[in-house]
């Protein structure tokens, strides 16, 4: 999510004089429950809305097309932004950023609760990206500034990675559980409880704290980069309606393109970019977010098509889609768990490769799905190989890319392969979903939407073993990554 500090559990010599570890002041580990707690929010309202989509489409009368920008609303803001809010922390205080992050996310997701209208929905799940891209890069940094080096903040950071992949694998369960038992609207609001309390906490507990450097932040460059994306995004889904020829295909896509063209001209000019380009001129930088791009794309879409199989195909509640999709979130947190082990005996892009492989696999097993297919061939198994090659090949790749890196930039690369995986999430969401609905051609026969949803886990295979080809040609052939 976030740029990912170095963790030492090195003790300095004069710690040795001591018999005890010093102890950690209650009212530090308050700052420490409010930065995991805003982390978990952020993670979970990634995964939260999946199952709730069928029960949003049907209450405010959603497209199809409308239903994937639920979750692309978020993301592409969020990935757009991340950036800029880790600047933003650094230049007018982590406090003040996480305050604002926070209370954005808040209302935002109050307004989504609320919302009567499907634009309504839209716009509040943007706001929440946003909120999310300024509160997200500042919950590390609090963290990292209240617990002095060593065991405790290695602890402390360790419980901070746990709660965000907990997020994660949760957002099916706890999404499932609201919507039967309350509403969809309840998979957006229980963040207003929760969220007035962790600001009330953060105001009180938290100390200010900057890195001292006042220059400017690149907010051209942020809105460039997001509105290009969502820009292209909009125009690969026109093409299902409307045919690649058109004008309303033809004129978001060359928009898009521009904007992007202009975000990189004005990264390549501005004295304080948002993405230095230099950092690309290193191999392992360029191909490790490449092959995050494009693992990313295939993914991100797999929770979407999944939750709405398990739903609209099968026939079950928005709880039994969360708890039939549990083990897959389990699996992706035990293949992160495993990767530094086995990365140790193969190496990083050895084992890279193999998990792209795997998640490739599992794509293959998805795309014979049918109208009745059992839990265990249909979701259990193909999703577990998903996801837990997902897990093993998402490690090495970051290594490869901050090993990459020039010291003073780890913490930029860090942040630049989670905003390429999400990037690359969203825009394969749009382009999968285009192929579906392709395929499906309107029908609303079980059939013809299942067919639909096995060509989209078809290409996202092709897609993934495309990246297999790119990383064995690209990555390069480091044993393992430097220190």
């Amino acid at each position: 999510m976030t740029a990912m500090a170095e963790v030492s559990a090195h003790v300095p010599a004069s710690a040795s004089l001591r018999t005890d570890p010093p102890r950690i002041p209650p009212r530090t580990w308050a700052v420490v429950l409010a930065a995991c707690t805003g982390q978990f929010l952020v993670v979970l309202d990634v995964s939260v809305v999946n199952v709730a989509l069928p029960s949003m489409r049907t209450d405010l009368g959603l497209s199809a097309a409308a239903l994937q920008w639920v979750v692309n609303a978020y993301a592409i803001a969020f990935a757009g932004f991340m950036l800029l809010g880790g600047r933003a922390a650094d230049i007018y205080g982590r406090k003040l950023m996480f305050l604002v992050g926070l209370g954005v996310f808040t209302l935002a997701s109050l307004a989504g609760g609320l919302a009567q209208e499907g634009w309504q929905l839209l716009a509040a799940r943007a706001a929440q990206g946003l909120g999310a891209a300024v509160l997200a890069p500042a919950t590390l940094t609090i963290l990292t500034a209240a617990v002095p080096e060593g065991p405790a903040r290695t602890k402390a950071i360790g419980t901070w990675m746990a709660v965000g992949a907990g997020g994660g694998a949760a957002g099916g369960l706890i999404g499932g559980v609201l919507t039967d038992a309350l509403s969809w609207r309840w998979v957006l609001l229980i963040n207003v409880p929760i969220g007035a309390l962790v600001l009330i906490a953060a105001a009180l507990r938290i100390t200010e704290g900057r890195a001292g450097d006042r220059r400017r932040i690149d907010l051209l460059g942020a809105v460039l980069v997001t509105a290009g994306l969502a820009t292209v995004s909009y125009g690969i889904v026109q093409t299902e309606a409307e045919g690649w020829t058109a004008a309303a295909t033809l004129v978001p896509l060359s928009a898009g393109t521009a904007l992007l063209a202009a975000f990189v001209l004005v990264e390549a000019r501005t004295a304080v970019p948002l993405i230095p380009l230099r950092v690309f001129s290193a191999r392992a930088v360029s191909s490790a977010n490449a092959s995050m791009l494009l693992m990313g794309s295939a993914t991100f879409s797999m929770w979407y098509f999944m939750t709405v199989y398990a739903q609209n195909v099968l026939g079950y509640t928005p709880l039994r889609a969360g708890l039939a999709l549990l083990p897959t979130s389990v699996a992706v947190v035990i293949g992160s768990k495993l990767a530094p082990r086995l990365m140790a005996r193969t190496g990083a892009k050895s084992l890279a490769v193999a998990g792209v492989l795997v998640t490739a696999a599992g794509f293959g097993w998805q795309s014979t799905m049918g109208v009745d297919g059992s839990y265990l061939t249909a979701i259990c198994l193909p999703g577990i190989l998903m996801m837990a090659g997902a897990g093993l090949a998402s490690t090495p790749l970051a290594a490869l890319a901050t090993s990459g890196a020039d010291p003073g930039d780890a913490g930029l690369v860090s942040g630049l392969v989670n905003t390429s995986r999400t990037m690359g999430g969203a825009l394969g969401l749009a382009v999968l979903s285009t192929v579906a609905a392709a395929r499906t051609a309107g029908s609303a026969d079980a059939a013809d939407i299942t067919a639909g949803y096995a060509l989209a886990f078809r290409t996202a295979s092709g897609v993934l073993l495309a990246g297999v080809l790119l990383m064995l040609l690209w990555l390069p052939a480091r044993r393992r990554p430097r220190p």
